[in-house]
Parts: structure tokens; C-alpha cells; sequence
């Protein structure tokens, strides 16, 4: 089980479901998880307020994110603008066991439109139980990503 720091944002659409993972998170899996906002629900939100400094302060302290809004997609495309952070999307138990073993996702989005809150309980235990990156050919990848991102910045 992932041990490190773990946090957690959403958007208005993903706000309940961030409040439901984070009692799952730290009642049924016993992982303290850091609330990085919103803190109330409010429809006129921008998740890019939050997205932003939560995935610079994963990238820092080299911890892992959960990002819950509607689809998923905008948090993942955002996200992914900071250097160091690997927000994977994650619409299945599988993807987010592939995100870490190839990708060696640090973050994990979920999309509270489209998931159940049970499927999105499953999806983030699975998740946060995948530890291990494959490395080798995937690590290659990995490393060709980050060297475009500092040529690019």
C-alpha cells in the first residue's frame, strides 16, 4: 500500500465524491489523506484553481493526487502542464494499475459524471495498492517525456 503523501482535490462536480473517498481513504484503507480543497461547494468553482497548486505540491514532495471533477479530462490536461506530475485518468480498476506499473503515475483522476462512488472506491484502493513501477522500457518512455518537458519549459 502506497505510503507517502497522499492528496486529494476536486472541482464542484467531483466535491462529493472527494468527500466520500476521503472517509474511504482514511477509515476503511487507513491512509491519512491532505485535503487540498475546495474546502465548500460552490458551482461556480474553476477546478484549475485547484488542480494547479495541488499537482505542484505532489510534484514537490513527491506524493500522490487524487483530482475528482466531472469528466476527469480537464483535470488530467491541466495537471499534466506541471512539470513532474503524471495525472492518469482513471476510468477502471485496470487503467489505474497500469498507470503506475508503466506510466509511474503520481496522480490519479476520477470522474464523478461517469463513476460510481463504489467504482471509484475500487479504483483508488487498486490504485494506491500498485506501488511497484515496471522500469526498463517504460522508464525509457518515462524518461523521454521528462526530457521533452524541460527542453520545453
Amino acid at each position: 500500500m502506497y505510503q507517502g503523501p497522499l492528496y486529494i482535490t476536486s472541482d464542484h462536480a467531483g466535491y462529493q465524491l472527494k468527500k466520500r473517498l476521503i472517509r474511504f481513504i482514511e477509515n476503511e484503507l487507513n491512509q491519512t489523506v491532505i485535503d487540498l480543497g475546495p474546502n465548500t461547494y460552490d458551482d461556480q468553482d474553476d477546478f484549475t484553481d485547484y488542480i494547479f497548486p495541488a499537482a505542484e505540491q505532489t510534484a514537490q514532495t513527491s506524493g500522490r493526487l487524487i483530482a475528482c471533477c466531472g469528466s476527469g479530462q480537464g483535470e488530467v490536461i491541466a495537471g499534466n502542464k506541471v512539470i513532474g506530475m503524471r495525472l492518469a485518468l482513471g476510468y477502471n480498476i485496470e487503467t489505474a494499475e497500469l498507470a503506475v506499473l508503466h506510466n509511474n503515475a503520481n496522480g490519479l483522476a476520477l470522474a464523478a459524471r461517469v463513476l460510481t462512488e463504489d467504482h471509484a472506491m475500487a479504483i483508488v484502493k487498486k490504485y494506491l495498492e500498485t506501488t511497484k513501477f515496471l522500469g526498463g522500457k517504460y522508464q525509457r518512455r518515462n524518461d523521454a517525456i521528462s526530457s521533452y518537458e524541460q527542453k520545453t519549459s
